[in-house]
C-alpha cells in the first residue's frame, strides 16, 4: 500500500510538472507589457511578446502583413501567428461570424453590412490605414502591342462585350482576349467593379474569365500569355515586373502609368487604401493582438515601399495611431 501511495504521489508530481510546462508553452503575453505611454503608443519590444495570433483577409494586404510579421519575429516575437488568404470580403465575413480572428487584412473598407453583422454579435471593427495600393491592370511583357487604356476600353474589354484585341483597337492582333481578375470575395474585385464596371454581376460572366483569390495564380496566367489581361495589388505586379507590364490608364485626362510619382501627385486612377481591422473587445483583452498592431503602424513605413506599396501620408499615420491609442484606454 506504501508503496502504492508513493507510485501515485510520484506520478501526481511528474503531473503537475508537465502541466507547468504546457502552461508555460502557451503562456500569452503578460499584462506588464506596456503599450501607451502619456498619450502615444509606446515602442513595442516584440521579444516580449508571445501568444497565438489569426490574421485573415485580402490578398492584396498579405505580403505587407506578411513581411511585418516577419520582422515582428526577427525581433524576438515568440507569437505564432497566421496568415491566411480568404479575400477581403471573405475575411470580415468569419470575422462578423465570430470566428477566433484577431484581424482582417481588407483592400477596402468595411461595409454597412458587414459592420452590422460584427455588431450584433458584440464586435466593435477597429479599422487602421496601412498603406496606399495603385492597382496595377497588367499584360505579359510578350505583350508589345498596348500600352494604355481608357476607363471606357476596361469596361467593355471586363464585360466581355469585347472579346478579341482588335476590338479594342483595330491596329491590335485579331486574337481572343483572355481574362484574369480576382474572384468576387476579394476587396480588389470590389473596388474595380465600383471604380470601373460599375455592376457585379458583369465579369463573372464572361465566358473563359479565370477568376481567383490567390493573385499568383492569375500572375502566372498572365506572365505567359501574350493575349491576357488582368488587375491586382501594385505588388504582386512589383515582384514580377521580368514578365509583367503595368498599363497606362486614361480616366479623362491622359494615361498615367502606376508607380510612387502619380500616387504622391494622385494621378493615378486607381489608386486605393488598404486596411488592417481589428475589434475594440479585441485590443482590450488580448495584449499580444493589441502590441502586433502597435508594431506595426509604428513600422509599417519601414517596409511597404520593399513590399511593393506606398505610404500613407503623415496625417493618416498619425490618425491610426491616436485611433489605437483611443481604443486601448
Amino acid at each position: 500500500m506504501g508503496h502504492r501511495i508513493r507510485s501515485l504521489l510520484g506520478l501526481a508530481v511528474l503531473l503537475a510538472l508537465l502541466a507547468g510546462c504546457v502552461q508555460q508553452q502557451v503562456t500569452p503575453t503578460p499584462p506588464a507589457v506596456s503599450l501607451l505611454s502619456g498619450e502615444t503608443l509606446a515602442p513595442v519590444d516584440p521579444a516580449l511578446v508571445s501568444g497565438p495570433l489569426e490574421i485573415t483577409g485580402s490578398s492584396t494586404v498579405y505580403p505587407l502583413t506578411a513581411r511585418i510579421v516577419e520582422e515582428f519575429h526577427a525581433e524576438g516575437s515568440r507569437s505564432q501567428i497566421d496568415v491566411k488568404v480568404t479575400g477581403t470580403s471573405g475575411g470580415f465575413r468569419s470575422f462578423c461570424n465570430g470566428d477566433p480572428i484577431e484581424i482582417v487584412n481588407a483592400s477596402r473598407a468595411i461595409n454597412e453590412q458587414e459592420l452590422a453583422a460584427c455588431r450584433a454579435i458584440g464586435r466593435e471593427p477597429v479599422g487602421f490605414q496601412v498603406g496606399v495600393d495603385a492597382l496595377a491592370v497588367v499584360v505579359s511583357q510578350e505583350n508589345t502591342f498596348v500600352e494604355a487604356l481608357t476607363f471606357a476600353d476596361l469596361v467593355q474589354i471586363f464585360s466581355g462585350r469585347y472579346r478579341t484585341w482588335n476590338e479594342v483597337n483595330p491596329s491590335f492582333p485579331a486574337e481572343p482576349i483572355r481574362i484574369f481578375s480576382p474572384g468576387v470575395d476579394s476587396g480588389t474585385f470590389d473596388f474595380f467593379v465600383e471604380k470601373v464596371l460599375g455592376d457585379r454581376l458583369l465579369l463573372p460572366a464572361v465566358p473563359g474569365a479565370v477568376l481567383s483569390e490567390d493573385d499568383i495564380e492569375l500572375v502566372k496566367g498572365i506572365e505567359k500569355d501574350p493575349y491576357a489581361i488582368g488587375y491586382f495589388g501594385y505588388a504582386y505586379y512589383a515582384g514580377d515586373v521580368e514578365r509583367l507590364r503595368a498599363l497606362a490608364i486614361d480616366a479623362g485626362s491622359g494615361p498615367v502609368a502606376p508607380g510612387l510619382e502619380s500616387v504622391s501627385a494622385g494621378t493615378y486612377p486607381l489608386t486605393r487604401p488598404l486596411f488592417i481591422y481589428t475589434d475594440t473587445q479585441t485590443l482590450q483583452s488580448n495584449v499580444a493582438a493589441a502590441a502586433f498592431i502597435s508594431y506595426y503602424l509604428q513600422h509599417v513605413d519601414e517596409v511597404i515601399r520593399d513590399v511593393g506599396y506606398f505610404a500613407v501620408s503623415d496625417t493618416v499615420a498619425d490618425e491610426a495611431k491616436r485611433t489605437l491609442v483611443a481604443a486601448l484606454r
